[in-house]
């Protein structure tokens, strides 16, 4: 017996209106089921307009921060020359600047620095380059600590889950804040006789320990108990059947099944340790003069906004926008992997 639809379309070649319909959805079942999580993911991210702007904003910070050799070379000043100093001009007797909005004029496009006159506009660049590039460093150490021990602990359970469970738990109970500033000087006092500047790259070195070393915990716990949930699945019970070793069942079968969480809970990580880094240089213990760092600049500006408001608008901004950014950027890919948890 023919069906309507088949007698309406026996006497010609050209498909109807229903035909076509199914045939677009078919090819585009087809097209979709092709694509791997990471093109779907792409294309997810690709319609998040709120995700796409974020990204560009994080690039062009990482993009400014990279190239602020080069953008002091075709500006023509540095973060180091004092030229409020240099051009008795720039300053008044209070050692403010003379010029309106800080000091904003064509030679200076963001104002000069008060007391000693040094360009806003470099120091910032090269204060995000700081500040920046260190969290950076910091935010992959804890990354790949976190993942370590939640891995191990979560897969082999037992007394290494147990005693890698009381380490976290011991280490997460610091009072970090007061950690941090309590541990810095004696870090750095170790490698620096106290009558000695302490080298620039040391403080550094011992910012991003002090930071990783508290910093870590709560990726171990995340990848922990993803990697619980996922022991018991048929796919790691057929590889052990196998006879693949653990390592092989850790970086085959379980990493891939993290990336997800990992990736977002990173993305939420970095824009915290730049604020930690900014602030242990707000409050003396991270970076000092004469280095550029946003902690050190709203350091500064702590002390003389009453009478030049003008010096903390650029960093404070730049900050606002930057943290900003990547939390709704990591909001954006954790929508794109897992589209059940849009907001």
């Amino acid at each position: 017996m023919t069906s309507p639809t088949q007698a309406s379309t026996a006497g010609t070649d050209t498909p109807g209106p229903e035909a076509e319909s199914l045939s677009k959805d078919q090819a585009g079942q087809t097209g979709h089921a092709g694509r791997s999580p990471g093109q779907l993911m792409w294309m997810r991210f690709k319609r998040d307009r709120t995700g796409v702007i974020s990204a560009c904003v994080v690039i062009f910070f990482f993009a400014v921060a990279a190239l602020a050799p080069v953008i002091s070379w075709l500006y023509g000043k540095d973060p180091y020359t004092l030229y409020g100093l240099n051009n008795p001009g720039l300053l008044d007797p209070f050692g403010f600047p003379t010029g309106p909005n800080g000091g904003m004029s064509s030679e200076h496009w963001f104002g000069i620095e008060p007391e000693l006159g040094r360009d806003v506009f470099m120091q910032l660049l090269y204060g995000m380059r700081t500040s920046l590039y260190t969290a950076l460093v910091v935010t992959i150490l804890m990354v790949a600590t976190g993942v370590i021990i939640g891995l191990v602990g979560g897969y082999f359970g037992g007394k290494v889950d147990y005693w890698l469970g009381r380490v976290t738990d011991f280490l997460m109970s610091f009072p970090s804040q007061l950690f941090f500033i309590a541990t810095m000087p004696v870090v750095t006092a170790v490698f620096v006789d106290p009558s000695e500047e302490t080298p620039t790259y040391l403080r550094a070195v011992a910012m991003i320990t002090v930071l990783w070393f508290l910093g870590w915990m709560s990726m171990a716990r995340l990848v922990r108990s993803q990697v619980l949930s996922l022991r018991e699945r048929e796919f790691v019970e057929a590889a052990k059947v196998t006879g693949a070793s653990p390592w092989r069942i850790i970086r085959r079968e379980l990493l891939p099944n993290i990336f997800t969480p990992v990736l977002v809970q990173g993305t939420y990580m970095l824009p915290g340790a730049i604020l930690s880094v900014a602030f242990l240089s707000f409050i003396g213990v991270g970076f000092v003069e004469p280095t550029p760092d946003w902690g050190r600049m709203f350091a500064v500006a702590g002390r003389i906004y009453e009478n030049d408001p003008t010096y903390m608008f650029f960093p404070g901004v730049a900050m606002v926008i930057f943290v900003v950014a990547f939390n709704l950027l990591g909001d954006s890919v954790r929508d794109a992997f897992d589209p059940k948890s849009g907001r």
